[in-house]
């Protein structure tokens, strides 16, 4: 094992140690009876474990072309966590995604529940539940505290999703959830189901508690003002995309994609409805009961069935994909978070499988149009072969390459080009599937336009036809996500909500597939005739995760 090596395996070691609910989902085994240390202190050591890794990497002699990847990937990695702390964000993390607040409850997700041990650690983590929300308070305080506050909206936002996950809005508590699972597995231990209940019992009430803080000391003390200006959403970009933007050329991109994608819509729409529209369209594949799934275990099912079929079409033929990473899990995701779909990665032994989490927001009907490509976006060819192929290179990557390395911009650019590639493969003939695909890349295309043009307070091109030469504002966006995405308007509040409270990873997605396609098209004018797709991916995809700047160069450097 080279130092470069080394170093990443120690790094994840202690990083683990430092932050349980990473070690659960990066599947290292040990911690899942603990729970983060979310206060200013658990912070700070978070952060001296990232700046003496990172002295060490720039310490580290380079062996070969992977040695040289690994360190690069992990040190600019490094470098920007250390820049968002030195910021202070961690003390206004929070958000509707992806704050503690989230991952305090996602982590539960992921872990096992087919041994007594495995019950002993989601009771001992739930114990734990009370005191990890009382340092993330004490965070957040300190940021009040230090002109750091988070805002108004993602504070009220997010105390609706602590009393739902409570049971403080009339349902069931999602940890008291885990007592009827307990019985179910026929465990049979009383003593472990009274600690398991005196547990959820004490997390439910600790989330209540912090959905009250959030709503009547936190939310008025917070910042009224969503946009975070140009400087903070600079560091997001580079954050979240690995890559520096000119943010005014980007947004202007972000327009010319969408019209693109909206000419190609009105094609599309007329090999479904012949002269009606895309809004007809729209309808006509939204009631028509030939084209839906009626209840959530059926459309569980499909969704399943989607994940394994398109395996077994591509493995051997498009891609080569390897035995583990051939089981993947859809699941319907708890109700209480953000609308989104999204996808968690295998254990580092491949024991706990990938999953798609699909949210119903309580809807039981289910259109099929538009769940394909979400479906390729998030399963395969999108994150799961990404992500899970990546873990099984053991061999070859850096733990951190595996279990903690690459971008938003990385993975979501990727997830988003499988989406066209299954269509330049050959899987989207149906006229319906590819108008849900177009439907996506709208989405995205109106994300780039949205969270530049909020966070920087943009005008509207004057020629455009919403609301000309207007400034963007979070109403603004809304109504314009809702004409120009074409999805549900409740889905599009709690997206909208999401760019503001993670500022730079919205464009992620549109950004990433751009240099995905950009790579793609410089190895093939490099290679000509004898380009191989299957090989490019297998190749470029092995390099492991990394930032956008970095998987330009690996495109440059292909074949040499």
């Amino acid at each position: 094992m080279s130092r470069v090596y080394d170093i990443a395996s120690q790094y994840v070691d202690r990083l683990a140690a430092l932050h349980p609910i990473a070690a659960t989902s990066m599947g290292v085994p040990g911690h899942d009876h603990e729970m983060t240390d979310f206060s200013p202190d658990g912070a700070e050591a978070r952060a001296d474990l990232t700046r003496g890794t990172a002295a060490l990497l720039r310490q580290a002699p380079i062996d070969g072309e992977r040695d040289r990847v690994a360190r690069d990937t992990m040190l600019d990695q490094l470098t920007l966590e250390l820049e968002l702390h030195d910021a202070g964000e961690q003390l206004r993390d929070i958000n509707i995604l992806a704050s503690p607040l989230q991952q305090m409850r996602r982590c539960f997700d992921l872990m096992p529940t087919d041994s007594v041990e495995a019950w002993r650690n989601i009771a001992a983590r739930m114990g734990e539940t009370p005191g990890a929300l009382a340092g993330y308070r004490r965070t957040l305080e300190e940021g009040i505290r230090r002109g750091r506050p988070g805002t108004q909206r993602q504070a009220a936002a997010c105390a609706m999703q602590a009393q739902v996950w409570s049971g403080a809005q009339g349902g069931q508590s999602f940890f008291s959830g885990f007592i009827g699972a307990y019985d179910t597995a026929g465990i049979g231990n009383a003593a472990l189901r009274a600690d398991l209940e005196g547990a959820a019992r004490a997390a439910s009430e600790a989330y209540a508690a912090f959905g009250r803080f959030l709503k009547d000391d936190y939310g008025p003390a917070a910042e009224r003002r969503d946009p975070v200006g140009r400087d903070r959403y600079a560091l997001g970009v580079r954050v979240y995309n690995g890559i520096s933007l000119d943010l005014e050329a980007t947004y202007r991109w972000g327009w010319e994609e969408l019209y693109r994608v909206e000419r190609e819509m009105e094609e599309t729409a007329e090999r479904i409805l012949p002269g009606a529209g895309v809004e007809a369209a729209k309808q006509l594949l939204e009631t028509d009961p030939k084209r839906a799934i009626e209840g959530v275990d059926a459309f569980q099912r499909w969704m399943q069935d989607i994940q394994d079929g398109t395996i077994a079409a591509l493995n051997g033929r498009h891609f080569d994909i390897p035995g583990p990473v051939r089981t993947i899990e859809a699941l319907i995701a708890p109700p209480g978070g953000a609308l989104a779909m999204y996808y968690t990665g295998p254990s580092e032994d491949f024991s706990r499988p990938g999953r798609t989490w699909y949210p119903t927001g309580g809807k039981t009907r289910f259109p099929l149009w538009g769940e394909v490509s979400i479906a390729y976006h998030e399963g395969v060819p999108g994150h799961h072969l990404q992500i899970a192929q990546v873990m099984y290179l053991s061999d070859e990557l850096s733990r951190f390459q595996r279990l903690l390395g690459g971008t938003s911009g990385y993975a979501e650019g990727w997830a988003l080009y499988a989406e066209r590639l299954m269509a330049e493969l050959g899987y989207l003939e149906n006229p319906d599937y590819y108008l849900g695909m177009l439907r996506a890349q709208a989405l995205r295309c109106a994300r780039v336009v949205a969270d530049i043009g909020m966070h920087l307070e943009l005008a509207i091109p004057k020629d455009e036809r919403f609301h000309p030469g207007e400034r963007w504002t979070p109403d603004l966006a809304r109504t314009f996500m809702v004409e120009r995405s074409h999805f549900p308007a409740n889905f599009l509040a709690s997206e909208v909500d999401r760019y503001l409270g993670i500022p730079g990873q919205a464009i992620s997605y549109k950004v990433g597939e751009r240099v995905w396609l950009a790579a793609r098209q410089l190895v093939r004018e490099a290679q000509g005739a004898a380009f191989d797709l299957r090989g490019f991916h297998a190749y470029m995809l092995n390099l492991g995760p990394m930032g956008l700047a970095q998987l330009e160069g690996s495109a440059a450097r292909y074949g040499k």
